[in-house]
């Protein structure tokens, strides 16, 4: 079964959509409930693009997201120097090898 894909404007106005409804609802998961069959998502995709939503309100939350962000950009970027010292340690040694058995005058 094909995954739904949803535009960010529609994601975006169901999130407001919730916002607004859930002072006359109970519970914000009483909210869900009621909206999604409107939107024609699944109670916990409306969920988690609540809680995103939430996320990017919360600035320890934004820094926090930024800092994994930058995170994953150095472990990355270590990989690949890892990569690179190794490929040069090797083409080092090669010549170093092909120095050695080259005839010397």
């Amino acid at each position: 079964m094909k995954k739904p894909n949803y535009t960010s404007e529609i994601r975006e106005r169901a999130v407001q959509l919730l916002i607004e409804s859930e002072k006359d609802y109970p519970s914000t998961w009483a909210a869900i409930t009621a909206i999604t069959p409107k939107i024609g998502c699944t109670l916990e995709t409306l969920r988690v693009w609540h809680q995103k939503y939430l996320d990017k309100q919360n600035p320890v939350k934004v820094q926090q997201v930024s800092d994994q962000e930058k995170m994953k950009q150095m472990e990355r970027e270590i990989k690949e120097l890892k990569r690179a010292n190794e490929i040069l340690r090797k083409a080092a040694a090669f010549f170093a090898q092909a120095e050695l058995d080259r005839p010397h005058k």
